[in-house]
């Protein structure tokens, strides 16, 4: 497993930030903009969009996958995970109260399949992953501090 952990302070409160964690909001804010998602479960109000159990079809420039929402507290913390076929990826956000906002941290662990081949081939793409992350993360604080 290959794990990525970054954080960064944005000066709007944890209810703000949680906002725009959404996964149908994503491509305002990450790997470019690069990616369209569309909820697969049904939403009637805004909080299914967080529900534990929420499912969404991800299409980047990259590959599409299926992502199902498989932890979430309200202004706290929500993971999400990839399906196979291809490796599978967990995404967690966590949000603290800090003086002035909130410390959002997003660590993500990336399963690959094909043993020892698939972790050397991990490792190669982590050092490009955590760049898009931090440049994920710089966007997203640029929206929330406008």
């Amino acid at each position: 497993m290959v794990r990525t952990e970054k954080s960064i302070e944005i000066r709007a409160p944890p209810e703000k930030v949680w906002e725009i964690l959404a996964l149908d909001r994503m491509p305002e804010w990450a790997f470019g903009g690069e990616l369209s998602v569309k909820y697969t479960s049904e939403v009637r109000t805004p909080e299914d969009k967080y529900r534990v159990g929420a499912t969404a079809h991800i299409i980047d420039k990259r590959r599409e996958h299926d992502v199902e929402i498989t932890e979430s507290l309200e202004n706290e913390k929500m993971t999400y995970r990839s399906k196979p076929p291809y490796y599978t990826y967990t995404a967690t956000y966590i949000l603290k109260p800090v003086e002035g906002g909130t410390k959002l941290t997003w660590t993500s662990d990336v399963e690959m399949p094909w043993g020892v081949f698939g972790k050397a081939l991990g490792r190669l793409a982590s050092g490009a992953s955590e760049k898009e992350v931090e440049r994920s993360l710089e966007k997203l604080k640029s929206i929330l501090e406008k």
